[in-house]
């Protein structure tokens, strides 16, 4: 799905922070946990989800310094079978970079600990984390709009933005996406 800039852009002006919702002509709409599973996929909820982020990560990773994400890949790149480490190290850049899109040009060490729980084949409520990325960065938009500041940079999953747009104004786009 093509990024619509305007349409982010546009919608963004209509988020209400106070409320976490977008205030449109029909009334108020929010992405929800339901969206989040409906769209991704990603878990929302595990049966025991108190202790996510208790322990620390077992190992550290290198990622200042490194090169950016072609460093971080060519740093820990190995040939044969992968073990917990490597998969780890691969959730970590896919989490940083593609799901919640972190604003640095290169890897961050911040998702480690949920990463090496999925890494060793547990369960982690992604989806519920996506979400509040996406009420973060369209707080942090919204603060933006309001100074009167560019947008710039924020990083954060606006592919998701783009995606529950495109899902909930399909007239408004001109095609539906499920035709």
């Amino acid at each position: 799905m093509e990024r619509n800039e305007s349409l982010l852009i546009a919608a963004s002006y209509l988020w209400l922070d106070t409320h976490n919702v977008f205030v449109f002509g029909h009334g108020p709409a929010s992405p929800t946990l339901a969206d989040v599973l409906m769209l991704t996929g990603l878990e929302i909820a595990t049966a025991d989800d108190s202790h996510l982020f208790d322990s620390k990560p077992s190992s550290k990773v290198e990622t200042r310094s490194i090169g950016g994400w072609l460093g971080y890949i060519q740093k820990y790149r190995k040939m044969g079978s992968v073990r917990q480490r490597e998969h780890a190290i691969f959730l970590n850049m896919w989490l940083d970079k593609f799901i919640f899109c972190g604003r640095s040009a290169g890897p961050t060490s911040v998702y480690l600990s949920a990463v090496e729980k999925l890494a060793n084949g547990g369960r982690f409520p992604l989806g519920r984390y996506l979400l509040g990325s996406v009420y973060h960065l369209l707080h942090q938009v919204t603060e933006k709009l309001l100074l009167g500041q560019p947008i710039g940079n924020l990083g954060g999953p606006w592919w998701f933005i783009n995606m529950w747009l495109n899902v909930h104004m399909p007239k408004r786009l001109g095609f539906d996406l499920f035709a």
